[in-house]
């Protein structure tokens, strides 16, 4: 599956219960509401560059599949991700969460 490509936010379900999950302070969850960051992907192979921009803050992820990779969260912290590939999906599973990024059709679907 390919990846590549700048992929903005358009719809978010149950933003503020992934951002709890996350342990992230009230104030920024507060402020996430309004916000819609912009991904831009970066794949080359099983290694991805993951760039997220919002007006108060972007950061820089560096993904290998099948390895073990210190990521940033918004707020700064830094956690292990474990990144693989199943059925076509990007998941990358922490402590706290799994997330995962998947394309459908022209739209990249994260959950």
């Amino acid at each position: 599956m390919d990846f590549n490509g700048k992929w903005k936010i358009y719809f978010e379900d149950n933003l503020e219960e992934f951002l709890k999950a996350m342990a992230l302070p009230d104030m920024l969850i507060k402020m996430s509401k309004n916000v819609k960051p912009v991904t831009e992907i970066e794949q080359d192979g099983d290694h991805f560059t993951v760039k997220v921009q919002t007006p108060l803050r972007s950061h820089v992820n560096l993904i290998t599949v099948g390895k073990e990779t210190e990521v940033t969260a918004l707020d700064g912290r830094k956690m292990k991700c474990a990144a693989r590939f199943e059925n076509g999906k990007l998941i990358c599973q922490t402590e706290k969460f799994i997330h995962t990024r998947e394309i459908q059709g022209e739209e990249m679907v994260e959950v």
